[in-house]
């Protein structure tokens, strides 16, 4: 037995179809499960989503107050038997059938991309923007019915409320029956003879709107963020698509980001490299209009560190978007050798040689970085030995 629709809507059974659709919105505003959590609300929204269903269309609301049906699948009379017809068959083979019946205007809107420049240091740290948007919304004058205030659509009487008109072509196999969608009502089974002026009949307009976009710690270059509901409305005054936001990620003029860890480089001169050093980095969290926490990093240069070498400093990184913790900051240093000096600073320097023995040093030729087969060739010599 069929759940009583009406109840289900909220309307008397004398409803008109534009009081239906109303009743409908009203109901699937307040159920859709973007919206209400409650453990039932998925559960109502689908019978309501039904309801209208069935008392939108014609045909279907016609069976339901014969205290038919409309849902069970089944089709009368004709065909091949067993309560099948020569449509059913069809729709067996090619996933379509002749009698879909008059197609809903309400309709759910598209989904909408917008992309969004950010600095390094909003992506990382997260930040709060307000974003303007140009997207389809509800038409204030008609409530999305598209109809002119004072009027409502008509049955179209080309296809008599079908939204298709048959045509029958003999053949060897007996008659064919095929539908098109009606070319006066599209498809709809009803015309709106007094289109709103505002929207043109199409139940929405353009308008440019206000939105308050949460960026979360850690996104990274491409991340897209997904706001529900947040997208064009549907024709008819559907329900609206979702908002993707994809982040792009302005270059910093010190800082790289690779993975959770954020880089940089540091020239130091030789003097420094050797005796070592303390330095204080700026943060990036300093770029950040509000922050806390200190506006400089500390990095300590161990004696003797050479070019090349990387300081990491754990923590100073990226929060992870959906871990703990965060990645670190890692320092290259460069070590510069100073290619001018004054007769003081050569003589110290050949001092510093002369007391290091190294006036007429030897090159060390593979001595840091000597290949596998190398380190494997000497092992063995070494067990030889």
């Amino acid at each position: 037995m069929a759940s009583d629709y009406y109840a289900l809507l909220g309307v008397d059974r004398s409803a008109t179809p534009e009081e239906i659709k109303k009743a409908y919105r009203r109901l699937a505003r307040q159920l859709h499960p973007d919206v209400n959590d409650a453990p039932d609300a998925s559960e109502r929204f689908k019978e309501v989503s039904q309801a209208y269903e069935v008392l939108s269309d014609p045909q279907k609301r016609q069976v339901f107050d014969r205290g038919g049906d409309p849902m069970s699948g089944q089709r009368g009379g004709g065909g091949f038997g067993q309560g099948f017809s020569f449509d059913d068959i069809m729709d067996a083979f090619f996933g379509q059938s002749s009698q879909r019946g008059p197609r809903s205007r309400v309709q759910r809107g598209q989904d909408a991309l917008l992309r969004l420049e950010v600095e390094l240091a909003e992506a990382v740290f997260g930040v709060t923007q307000e974003l303007k948007v140009d997207t389809a919304v509800v038409c204030e004058v008609c409530d999305g019915s598209g109809a002119e205030e004072g009027s409502q659509p008509v049955t179209c009487g080309t296809c008599h409320g079908q939204g298709a008109i048959q045509h029958v072509q003999r053949s060897l196999l007996g008659d064919i029956r095929t539908a098109r969608p009606c070319p006066t009502c599209h498809g709809f089974g009803s015309v709106i003879p007094d289109p709103c002026r505002a929207c043109d009949g199409e139940g929405r307009v353009r308008s440019r709107r206000n939105l308050t976009l949460t960026i979360p710690a850690g996104v990274d270059h491409g991340t897209r963020i997904q706001l529900t509901g947040e997208g064009e409305i549907g024709p008819g005054g559907g329900p609206a698509g979702d908002l993707y936001v994809e982040i792009q990620v302005r270059r910093h003029p010190v800082y790289s980001r690779t993975g959770d860890h954020l880089e940089c480089h540091v020239t130091l001169p030789m003097t420094a490299a050797a005796l070592g050093t303390t330095l204080d980095l700026p943060s990036l969290r300093a770029d950040l209009e509000e922050h806390e926490g200190p506006d400089a990093i500390t990095v300590d240069v161990e004696v003797g560190t050479q070019s090349g070498e990387v300081v990491v400093v754990r923590g100073e990184g990226v929060p992870r978007l959906r871990g703990i913790g965060a990645g670190d900051l890692r320092v290259t240093v460069v070590v510069e050798t100073p290619d001018k000096l004054d007769d003081e600073q050569r003589e110290l320097l050949q001092q510093l040689a002369t007391l290091r023995g190294e006036e007429r040093p030897e090159a060390r030729l593979g001595a840091t970085h000597r290949s596998v087969f190398g380190r494997i060739k000497s092992a063995f010599r070494a067990a030889g030995e």
